[in-house]
């Protein structure tokens, strides 16, 4: 039942803002959690050689794999709780309580002495990292103007691969054994990355809650105040005392409680079943393609290369960079060109790059620094693809459901296509066969490509487009009834 009525035309303000300091302070605070994310993959796939040593952890490829589908896992089930919590509860107060578990299992997994202790560790790591997708996601693309949310969405989840250099270059000190002790070096990269933590949550503490979140609640108040003030850093010239800007377009929404699950059900599956459909395929694809192969990426360099484990870092540097410019380099075309083509251009030609590079592979064609450039040409295209899947899921459902969507479609896609993906190539590796690594690699490709079939049938035009006019919020109401 409805138990209040509210007319805004905050959204409307929102989307024209010019770009200021503000919005740089919003994304840098924000777009840190995938470098945060970036920087922990990076470090476990970087360390992957070394704890196998038996002076460390004594891990074999097998369990290292499962350590990887842990972070995972966690990272599904923190996605499914804090995305419900983010929407109930606020996007503030979510992206600072799952930044602070990050920070405390990050800094615990220095101390881990066995298998266990680090699964467990990687478990509420990854559950701290997923509870921060579905809170931020929602914050950024309802803080964002609509003429440049696609750019901007794709440049922050590109900021992963920011992580992943910053991973990859401290690791090359770290597992110097002329420096460190073998049982050292790995310890101190993960406190130095729960020391990065606690500068980003300060931060954090400045991004206010979101004003579409604050009306959609009744807040009206503290949502106009918000604005106001973000107005007013901007030099923006736009009214901000009344209810309704006169060159604005308002937006009439029902306060009432948080949709049920049956609700987001029917909206998900009757409303928007092609919308559904869109998600999962993206998503899916993306996670079994990024988590096979990163999560297992040193294994291939050292046990296939003989690339020494101290130097993974080196190939890891070129490929994250060539990840971050995909992203930075071709996101202002999915404003201009497109969300539909770009989505389905960047799927289709990641799929055939990476089945190209699988067979060169198996034929041992490749030496490990022509592995890396070919990873390199496959992940920049890959890189924008899996960023714009995570833009899809955030942009073109309902303003109620939006941390919750992008939380099932980030947990359904990821446990579907990434908790297997990184135990399954632990084993073909482990097997030492080049045609059996290379399998697993064609099946990422079929993934891949049929997600860009899907996503020319089903893609959402939704450049340049207001959120609501993307998706009308389920509280909506009509302004002629």
């Amino acid at each position: 039942m409805a138990i209040g009525m509210v007319e805004s035309d905050i959204p409307a303000r929102l989307d024209r803002l010019p770009w200021s300091r503000w919005h740089w302070r919003v994304v840098i605070a924000l777009g840190i959690a995938w470098l945060l994310d970036g920087l922990e993959v990076t470090l476990v796939g970087s360390i992957g050689a070394m704890l196998e040593r038996p002076d460390t952890l004594g891990l074999s490829a097998t369990q290292i794999g499962w350590a990887g589908s842990a972070y995972v896992a966690g990272a599904v089930i923190g996605a499914l709780y804090f995305g419900r919590k983010a929407d109930r509860l606020g996007r503030k107060r979510m992206f600072l309580v799952t930044l602070t578990i990050y920070l405390a299992a990050t800094l615990v997994t220095a101390f881990s002495f066995d298998f266990s202790s680090f699964v467990l560790c990687r478990l509420v790591t990854g559950i701290g990292i997923g509870g921060e997708y579905a809170a931020i996601n929602s914050a950024i693309d309802e803080l964002i103007p609509a003429r440049v949310r696609g750019r901007v969405g794709l440049a922050i989840n590109g900021t992963f691969w920011l992580g992943a250099a910053l991973g990859a270059a401290i690791s090359l000190p770290l597992l110097d054994t002329d420096l460190f002790a073998p049982d050292t070096g790995w310890r101190l990269g993960f406190a130095l990355g729960a020391m990065l933590a606690i500068a980003i949550l300060i931060i954090r503490r400045d991004v206010p809650e979101s004003p579409r979140w604050l009306l959609l609640h009744g807040r009206h108040s503290e949502a106009r105040d918000i604005i106001n003030r973000i107005e007013s850093g901007a030099a923006c010239a736009t009214a901000s005392s009344g209810e309704q800007d006169r060159t604005g377009r308002a937006i009439t929404l029902t306060v009432r409680p948080l949709p049920s699950w049956p609700e987001i059900a029917r909206a998900l599956l009757r409303r928007y079943p092609g919308r559904t459909f869109l998600g999962l395929a993206l998503m899916v694809s993306q996670a079994f393609l990024y988590n096979a192969v990163f999560f297992t990426y040193a294994l291939v360099l050292t046990r296939f290369h003989g690339v020494d484990e101290a130097r993974v870092g080196l190939h890891i540097l070129p490929f994250a960079l060539a990840n971050f410019l995909g992203p930075l380099l071709l996101g202002p075309l999915f404003d201009s060109i497109g969300r539909r083509k770009m989505i389905a251009g960047t799927y289709a030609l990641a799929g055939i790059a990476l089945a190209a590079t699988g067979f060169a592979f198996m034929a041992d064609w490749l030496d490990a620094t022509l592995q890396t450039a070919c990873w390199s040409i496959v992940f920049f295209l890959a890189s924008a693809a899996a960023s714009s899947a995570y833009l899809t899921v955030s942009e073109v459902f309902p303003l109620e459901m939006r941390a919750v969507s992008i939380s099932t479609f980030y947990a359904v896609g990821t446990g579907a296509g990434g908790f297997l993906a990184p135990a399954l190539f632990g084993m073909l590796i482990e097997s030492q066969s080049r045609g059996a690594v290379f399998a697993g690699y064609a099946l990422g490709a079929v993934l891949v490509l049929a997600a860009a079939i899907v996503a020319l049938r089903f893609g959402v035009d939704a450049e340049r487009r207001p959120l609501e006019e993307i998706a009308p919020p389920l509280s909506a109401v009509d302004r002629e009834d």
